[in-house]
């Protein structure tokens, strides 16, 4: 076959391959469209598998979600390595006066070392948030609805303490399988002003307070909040007591790990506390 024929015949079949191409098109234009709009397509009209995949995911999200928040109000039980679960009990500690005695002599010079000079009024407290932090209510603890005669500031070495006492006190329910109760403070910075209007009330009220440095915060002992499901069956509350017991093991280990000076307060109903 000479070699002219050779380039006919390829020309012949290159020219049908192309005609037979453009007669595809012509009948289906759709196969010379790109392929992602192709899967864009597809993807805009899920097939009824699809659909009911989606729905098991949204499904399935949801009961998971619900079940988390069940799991994070519920009581966890620590259990040992043969599976049985572990009873801590409560044995709060030999006498609230005795293993909290600090009085103002000590707290006080801890105060004046840590803390602000004393603020004025609570105008004068505004201008000083350079060194004061904010102390609001949060999930560990709530401020008292009739702290009338302070305001929620404090030191940011108190704070850390305040936060530290109110982890640590859920921690201790948890693992004593006790239902969650937050604590309540009654009492944090007090001004000036603030002092000379609670002695106009409470002859007892010490002038020298360690509460006008922002060191020093009251821990309620006889008042909690429990901490309840909102999805779920209210939860029972806890003799005081008991919690008082759980409070004080608390108190306890960070007064002797050298956090803080502690009184029990009998009159007032509280832990009068004071960084260190």
């Amino acid at each position: 076959m000479s070699r002219r024929l050779r380039k006919e015949i390829f020309l012949g079949v290159a020219a049908s391959v192309v005609l037979i191409l453009a007669v595809i098109r012509w009948i289906e234009p759709s196969v010379a469209e790109p392929k992602e709009k192709v899967n864009e397509a597809v993807e805009e009209q899920p097939t009824v598998v699809e659909e009911q995949e989606k729905k098991g995911v949204v499904e399935y999200k949801s009961k998971r979600n619900d079940a988390f928040k069940a799991q994070s109000y519920s009581i966890p039980r620590f259990k040992d390595a043969t599976g049985r679960v572990v009873k801590n009990r409560i044995y709060s500690v030999p006498g609230f006066s005795r293993t909290f005695p600090d009085l103002q002599d000590v707290q006080i010079v801890a105060a004046q070392k840590w803390g602000v000079t004393p603020v004025e009024d609570r105008k004068e407290a505004e201008l000083r948030k350079d060194e004061l932090v904010y102390v609001g209510s949060n999930p560990y603890y709530t401020m008292d609805d009739k702290m009338n005669y302070s305001i929620p500031y404090l030191v940011p070495r108190a704070s850390d303490l305040l936060q530290k006492i109110s982890r640590n006190f859920l921690d201790s329910l948890a693992v004593k399988g006790i239902p969650l109760h937050t604590l309540i403070v009654t009492s944090v910075l007090r001004t000036e002003s603030d002092v000379r209007r609670l002695r106009r009330v409470n002859v007892n009220a010490s002038p020298e307070s360690s509460h006008r440095y922002g060191t020093t915060f009251d821990i309620c002992y006889n008042r909690y909040n429990v901490v309840q499901n909102p999805e779920g069956p209210e939860r029972r509350a806890v003799r005081s007591d008991s919690l008082k017991w759980v409070l004080s093991e608390v108190l306890r280990d960070v007064r002797m790990a050298g956090l803080c000076y502690i009184k029990y307060e009998v009159k007032q109903g509280c832990f009068h506390i004071t960084v260190r």
